[in-house]
């Protein structure tokens, strides 16, 4: 593909993240916009910077506004211990058909530290534990002893409380005492 313009690339990059119904992986994007991976990522911290509304998950980028589906969301409390529990909880959300939307932590030195998931199919959990497995990385949840907070969203309130209660029937749910 041609170089173009920084501008102009930034543009259509917009434009792609904006018609797409789903995320988009950087190399996709850095291969048909004809750099690398490396130039997509500031090129995306350039247009958040602009106040575009572009969202970095695991599956990829996209702008928020694209998935406009009516959702109710709830923060929860877990905790789990290992890669087991991980894929436990992960799985029990999903598999009620929530979508874990985020993972949050509260560190002492920084404060909330929080990453971007999008899970919401059996898939999409296979896929976030065979990269945790890969890339051999820390979850931010071994920051905190396996405290971590959660925002879950899904269809209506009657799942979010399935979703609460079995996660607290399997010991994950951190309750208020």
């Amino acid at each position: 593909m041609i170089k173009i313009k920084a501008e102009e690339r930034r543009k259509k990059l917009l434009e792609i993240l904006r018609n797409s119904e789903q995320a988009v992986i950087g190399s996709k994007l850095a291969e048909e916009l004809g750099v690398s991976r490396q130039v997509i990522v500031q090129d995306v911290a350039l247009l958040r910077a602009k106040g575009e509304n572009i969202v970095a998950s695991s599956q990829g980028y996209f702008c928020r506004d694209n998935f406009g589906i009516k959702t109710v969301k709830t923060t929860i409390a877990s905790k789990h211990d290992d890669g087991y529990g991980l894929k436990d909880e992960l799985m029990t959300v999903v598999n009620y058909g929530g979508r874990i939307v985020d993972v949050k932590v509260e560190h002492p030195i920084y404060g909330e530290i929080s990453g971007n998931l999008l899970i919401s199919s059996r898939d999409d959990v296979e896929k976030f534990i065979d990269s945790y497995q890969e890339n051999k990385t820390a979850l931010l949840s071994e920051l905190t002893d396996g405290v971590h907070i959660h925002t879950i969203e899904a269809v209506n309130e009657e799942v979010l409380n399935k979703i609460k209660e079995e996660l607290r029937n399997k010991g994950y749910l951190l309750d208020e005492k």
